[in-house]
């Protein structure tokens, strides 16, 4: 017996779609934000109402996965951290190519931080920078009014409660990627006239503080 022979189907004239490969979905016109010039925005400004949202958001994320006010402090820290190192390499491009150069100095490093960093997120610099009269590894920062505190309703049972862990993480980034490793911690110093004065406290490694006394022998 002879077999039946299938019979193809007609071709379809129907366009036939292409499929989408897998991994990243790039727009039409193949363009990504990575694609964009940094010194393009460098002047932008963001929406202090989305930065008021976004802000709150995370403060509340982070809250619900906290067992008390040093833990949320020291999550909030976390996340600034990360952000810190990538901010870094960021204002450094951005820095003409002369000055371009990670700071080799306390000083220097200090001097970018209350400038140009402070200036780069809240638009003016830091209101004082003071070093310690008691321990010389001590450096603190003042800013009489945080942005970050600005819009964060804290209740009475968690007064002590400082949402400028998140700046004080972002310095603490700072300092590690330029190589002056520090722990960096955010107290509020309210007064009458500046009720949310925050101090941030620069705790240098005994190593950083070593370096800098060769280098002030070397000069």
């Amino acid at each position: 017996m002879a077999s039946a022979q299938q019979s193809k189907p007609p071709p379809s004239n129907e366009p036939q779609q292409p499929r989408q490969a897998s991994g990243f979905r790039h727009p039409s016109n193949r363009k990504t934000i990575y694609d964009r010039n940094l010194n393009r925005s460098r002047t932008a400004e963001l929406s202090r109402a989305s930065f008021a949202y976004l802000f709150g958001e995370m403060v509340s994320y982070a809250q619900k996965r906290v067992s008390g006010i040093q833990d949320l402090e020291k999550r909030l820290n976390v996340q600034g951290y990360s952000l810190g190192l990538r901010l870094l390499d960021l204002l450094l491009y951005r820095e003409p190519p002369r000055s371009a150069q990670r700071p080799t100095r306390i000083l220097a490093l200090l001097q970018l931080i209350t400038t140009t960093l402070w200036k780069h997120l809240f638009a003016r610099p830091a209101d004082a920078l003071e070093r310690s009269k008691d321990k010389e590894d001590e450096y603190m920062i003042s800013d009489n009014d945080p942005l970050v505190n600005q819009y964060i309703s804290v209740p009475k049972e968690m007064n002590q409660l400082n949402c400028a862990a998140y700046v004080a993480g972002i310095v603490e980034g700072v300092c590690d990627g330029t190589g002056f490793m520090a722990r960096v911690t955010a107290h509020g110093v309210g007064t009458e006239m500046w009720p949310g004065k925050t101090v941030f406290l620069i705790k240098f490694e005994p190593e950083v503080l070593e370096r800098e006394g060769f280098l002030e022998k070397g000069k």
